[in-house]
């Protein structure tokens, strides 16, 4: 024997019952003895129960209400059965609907709506859908039977949550079907007295139903067929990854249901469980996905936990205060109060010192559960045994629920290192001796987000996807980055588990946001035709509001004023990357700030390429420092222009017409002095500096200038070539006179003693910079460990791939801080 019970939304329309009917005749074709409930047609009860308070309150529009509802059930039965044989129906249906309106007629006369009467009223929901479903079974050849589960369910006259009366409830149903073998429709929900008056079975109440019918039958199995694939890990419309869990105890399924999870209600199927009758969740609209199946057994997963739920809007009241120390009884007196008044509490946290106690309460209760305390703890307060009653509002409670966390250690700890690196404030927490499940109070804003974070690392099924913002992608370092990510995602989806999802871009004319990712191989083209006018300050907030987990800002830009949106991001945990050197070069009050703030969120702030590109030059100096070496100087070649510029001036040639060469490969900005000033190459001395422990201002560097004034005021570029060309002599005797010492130029940036400095230098051949060609860059670390041979670190130092390269490799590395 199998009892099927099928849940308002399937059969909610013509095409839904459709399915119901073929589910029903496929197991009557495999030899299998089934009885069937149904729900009211999804929607009908919530209707009835409206309709009757508008007749309680007086209103004449009940009656249009229900004509509406009357039609629907008219409209199933015409999709349903062949116009022929529709008038037997039709009638049946129309005396039930004519007992509702003179039902509804003595309501409104009475304006009054008794338990006793709402529960007669919404059973005729359950009694129009089976009988209509009944008849249609019989039409189409099955030989089906309506059975009123009033005539066998009996209970007490608790009207809206009857109690059943189980001996003779089993009683009569095994009576009813030893003498009845043709298919039972039964009505769910509904149930009568002693004196055959109509009862309900309150929340779950058709569940109830089938697990009565399932436990006196001593059924196989019991079906609840309703409109998901059984129950999830998460709720799929929070957490797109979530999945079906195959098995789950009955205890895992009451502590998801608690919080949330809605699939089931786990106390209807008591009657089942106390026979060990296993219960299949299963899926109307995908009869052959095999759902899930609850039962006592506990089977082994493998995951540490079985699902995650939430509740999305709590309030947390909480009663603190030094006379609560070791005075027995506060927590008695607490909930008793509670308890009195019909107020249900959803958690609660005690302090091991009974300092504090704080519970979780429905928001529309909060106002209540304030003053019911105030009241019933007067004296305490009074004397100030008792100091506060405070409410904080806009919560939510995530649970993380699963019969593996008894075996598994380091769940509770991965649970808060993950919400931690997100950036999730946990306000309360409560875990069971069970260790059944372990429950965390956050702000109800971080609700997607802590469920999404929790979900990837707990299940790991599409692997950690970091969430990326990316401004500036049409520079030349921001484009070479898109490109190198969108060539590289394979690669790290199948060797490293690892989605890089791009979220959202702007440049400087527009801007486009996507939490569900933007193509990469056509960003520009949805950036140019979907992305609204650019607002930098809007766009920031944006990304703030999505509040995605794993969030990373990119800034490839080279806007100067974009510090200012560093703090906000980095405050609300989002971890920026970026080789604009603005932030860092900046006062030295704005790179502290910026340096404590990322400790104070726990948040990463990458700038490798602010100094070398891809070279790894800031991690070296971050490495010597924190494993304790001493730095006692710092040399480097920071420009590419320069190092190509003085790595091509031979003697014989002319210097402006280097810079000319080298403006003409593209080594130069369109104004040369930009590079040949040195700023630059200052900038990134100073953030060495910084990086070193040093606290020096952009002024405080030493700059030997490379140019004339005559050069530096010059008008115009060409202007320029013309005062550098002037300037050439100076130029010529430097490099003859390193050349006579069988030297090279060089243009050198130097730390030392805790100052730093530019300008050009000629090095012998037993110096490391002697032998750099082209546009390399280097370094040179002489530390207490490097004392005699200093550490080196040389390359490419500029260049659009190697610098996206060097930000990517900083994105990547965050992947590794979030897992």
């Amino acid at each position: 024997m199998k009892v099927l019970k099928f849940g308002g939304t399937s059969v909610g329309t013509v095409e839904s019952i459709n399915l119901v009917i073929d589910i029903i005749q496929s197991n009557l074709h495999k030899g299998e003895d089934i009885a069937v409930v149904y729900s009211a047609l999804g929607g009908v009860t919530n209707r009835l129960i409206e309709i009757g308070k508008l007749a309680s309150e007086g209103s004449n529009q009940y009656m249009e209400h229900l004509h509406s509802v009357e039609e629907r059930h008219f409209n199933v039965i015409r999709g349903l059965i062949d116009i022929k044989s529709q008038s037997a129906i039709i009638a049946k249906i129309k005396g039930l609907f004519n007992e509702i309106e003179d039902l509804l007629r003595g309501i409104s006369l009475i304006r009054e709506l008794s338990p006793r009467t709402l529960d007669f009223l919404v059973s005729f929901g359950e009694r129009l859908s089976t009988t209509i479903i009944t008849v249609t079974l019989n039409a189409r050849g099955t030989q089906a039977e309506y059975l009123d589960a009033r005539e066998v369910i009996k209970t007490n006259s608790h009207f809206g949550h009857a109690e059943v009366n189980f001996k003779v409830t089993n009683e009569l149903i095994q009576t009813y079907f030893e003498n009845h073998t043709a298919v039972q429709c039964i009505t769910g929900f509904v149930s009568s007295n002693e004196e055959n008056i109509t009862t309900t079975l309150g929340r779950g109440g058709s569940d109830y139903t089938a697990s009565i019918f399932g436990a006196a039958l001593n059924a196989e199995v019991i079906e609840i067929w309703t409109d998901v694939n059984g129950m999830m890990t998460a709720d799929p419309r929070k957490v797109k990854n979530a999945f079906t869990i195959p098995s789950i105890s009955y205890a895992e399924a009451m502590e998801l249901s608690h919080f949330g999870a809605k699939v089931i209600y786990p106390p209807s199927l008591t009657p089942a469980f106390q026979k060990n009758i296993p219960v299949k969740v299963l899926n109307t609209f995908d009869s052959s996905n095999p759902g899930t199946t609850v039962s006592k057994e506990i089977i082994k997963k493998e995951y540490s936990i079985t699902g995650i739920s939430s509740i999305d809007d709590i309030s947390l009241v909480n009663l603190q205060g030094n006379g609560m120390i070791g005075v027995a009884g506060v927590s008695a007196k607490l909930f008793s109060l509670l308890a009195a008044n019909q107020i249900s509490v959803i958690l609660i946290s005690q302090a091991s010192s009974e300092h504090s106690i704080c519970f979780a309460v429905d928001p529309k209760s909060a106002n209540k559960v304030q003053s019911i305390l105030e009241e019933g703890f007067s004296i305490e307060i009074g004397c100030g045994d008792i100091e506060n009653i405070s409410i904080q509002h806009n919560l939510s409670i995530v649970a993380v629920v699963g019969e593996g966390m008894k075996a598994s250690s380091g769940t509770s700890g991965k649970l808060f290192s993950v919400l931690g690196k997100n950036g999730i404030n946990v306000i309360a927490t409560a875990q069971g001796s069970s260790e059944l499940n372990i429950s965390v109070v956050i702000r109800k804003k971080d609700i997607s987000k802590a469920l999404n974070a929790i979900h990837e690392a707990f299940f790991q099924i599409d692997g950690l996807t970091l969430n990326i913002f990316v401004l500036g992608p049409s520079g030349l370092i921001g484009k070479t980055l898109l490109q190198q990510i969108n060539d590289q995602k394979a690669y790290l989806k199948k060797n490293k588990n690892l989605n890089l999802k791009i979220a959202g871009i702007a440049n400087t004319k527009k801007m486009l946001l996507d939490p569900n990712g933007i193509d990469m191989a056509h960003w520009k083209k949805n950036l140019d035709e979907h992305g609204e006018l650019v607002n930098l300050s809007e766009f920031i907030e944006d990304i703030q509001v999505l509040n995605l987990p794993y969030s990373i800002f990119v800034d490839c830009s080279a806007d100067k004023d974009i510090v200012q949106h560093y703090y906000p991001l980095l405050d609300s945990n989002i971890s920026i990357v970026t080789p604009n050197k603005v932030a860092n070069s900046g006062t030295y009050a704005q790179y502290q700030a910026l340096q404590q703030i990322t400790q104070k969120r726990n948040v990463k702030f990458l700038y490798e390429t602010n100094v070398g590109a891809g070279l790894p030059i800031i991690n070296t100096l971050q490495g010597l420092i924190n494993s304790g070496d001493e730095i006692h100087k710092i040399e480097a070649v920071l420009s590419g222009t320069l190092a190509f510029i003085f790595n091509s001036f031979s003697v014989g040639q002319k210097f402006v017409d280097v810079v000319k060469d080298a403006k003409a490969k593209g080594y130069t900005e369109p104004d040369p002095r930009d590079d040949l000033s040195g700023t630059d190459v200052a900038r990134k001395i100073l953030i060495l500096a910084r990086e070193a422990g040093h606290q020096l201002e952009f002024k405080d560097v030493e700059i030997n200038k490379l140019l004339n004034e005559a050069c530096l005021a010059a008008p115009s570029v060409e202007d320029f070539y013309k005062a550098l060309d002037a300037d050439n002599s100076r130029f010529e005797q430097l490099l003859l006179e390193a050349e006579g010492k069988d030297q090279a130029l060089r243009f050198i940036a130097t730390l030392e003693d805790g100052k730093a400095s530019i300008g050009l230098k000629s090095v012998s051949k037993s110096h490391p910079f002697y032998n750099l060609s082209g546009s390399e860059n280097i370094v040179s670390f002489t530390t207490e460990r490097y004392k005699n041979n200093p550490l080196v670190v040389k390359g490419p130092g500029a260049g659009a791939e190697v610098t996206a390269m060097g930000v990517f490799a900083d994105i990547i590395s965050l992947s590794s801080n979030f897992q």
